[in-house]
């Protein structure tokens, strides 16, 4: 179902409300401050995105303005703190010192309609000594879809550091046109391929445009630290030598995801459209 010609005529406005929602849905209190996500990124129907492409800095610009007046109207004091009636129960909300990171993208679901918009923001949580807990990521996703406001947050341990630095389940060495690199797998779920202005990728390559923006999908099953390749290219991705499965069904009238995975080995030799080749091995910091 499309959305209303009103929300799209006014979606600019519909998107930075809905930032400024993300915000608040992501708040997290702590003792003596409360913490807001800083990075938001927020995926755009593709026709969206290149309408509202000339005025992104704007639309850029005015949210971040909205979120520092979102802000202040939750630090703001009441009647009754101002008159010294009532002392503020409260923490107050601290904005990030390094301001409002904000990245417009193009939506890859296959369900999304124009007026769509999903934003994905990610806040880091110190430890809670007296918990004896280390320290936690907490994700908020909102979604407006098809007119319908959701909110989802969920809270994972952030993984330990090791002698190396920040943990890794795995470990890709690499070699593309700004030569030999090592990229080390310390989240659930990476995106490689070549990257662009609206792809967001974790790995991102310099190659030649063989290479997918969106390459390749690995996931980890945290159960079992098994790894999975999905492929998500157009010249395909062999793994050890064997073409694997492409999970995009293109057709006529776009591209349908059918969400197919091929297990990984511990040591594997990936190669995306036989351009580059990625020597994947997994680490023994389980």
């Amino acid at each position: 179902m499309s959305q209303p010609a009103r929300s799209r005529r006014f979606l600019s406005r519909v998107v930075i409300l809905e930032i400024v929602r993300n915000m608040r849905e992501g708040l997290e209190p702590l003792h003596y401050s409360v913490l807001p996500p800083a990075v938001f990124l927020v995926y755009l129907h593709p026709e969206d995105l290149e309408r509202l492409r000339p005025i992104l800095p704007r639309v850029e610009q005015e949210a971040r303005r909205a979120l520092d007046e979102e802000v202040s109207a939750l630090n703001r004091a009441t009647v009754a703190e101002k008159l010294k009636l009532a002392r503020r129960s409260d923490p107050k909300v601290s904005p990030p010192e390094a301001g409002w990171q904000i990245r417009f993208l193009e939506s890859t679901d296959d369900e999304a309609h124009p007026g769509d918009i999903v934003v994905d923001s990610e806040l880091a949580l110190p430890p809670k000594a007296e918990l004896g807990s280390g320290s936690m990521t907490k994700r908020i996703a909102t979604r407006r879809m098809s007119g319908q406001a959701t909110a989802v947050s969920s809270y994972e341990p952030a993984a330990p550091p090791s002698a190396g630095g920040e943990k890794a389940w795995a470990v890709i060495d690499y070699e593309d046109n700004g030569g030999r690199k090592q990229f080390r797998v310390s989240k659930d779920q990476v995106v490689i391929g070549r990257g662009g202005r609206d792809y967001w990728t974790d790995l991102k390559l310099e190659s030649l445009p063989d290479v997918s923006r969106e390459h390749v999908r690995l996931r980890r099953d945290p159960a079992t630290g098994q790894f999975f390749l999905k492929d998500v290219s157009r010249l395909g991705t062999t793994v050890n030598g064997s073409r694997v499965p492409s999970s995009i069904a293109f057709e006529a009238d776009g591209k349908r995801d059918r969400n197919l995975e091929t297990p990984l080995p511990a040591a594997a030799r990936i190669g995306l459209a036989d351009v580059v080749f990625l020597d994947f091995r997994q680490t023994e910091e389980e």
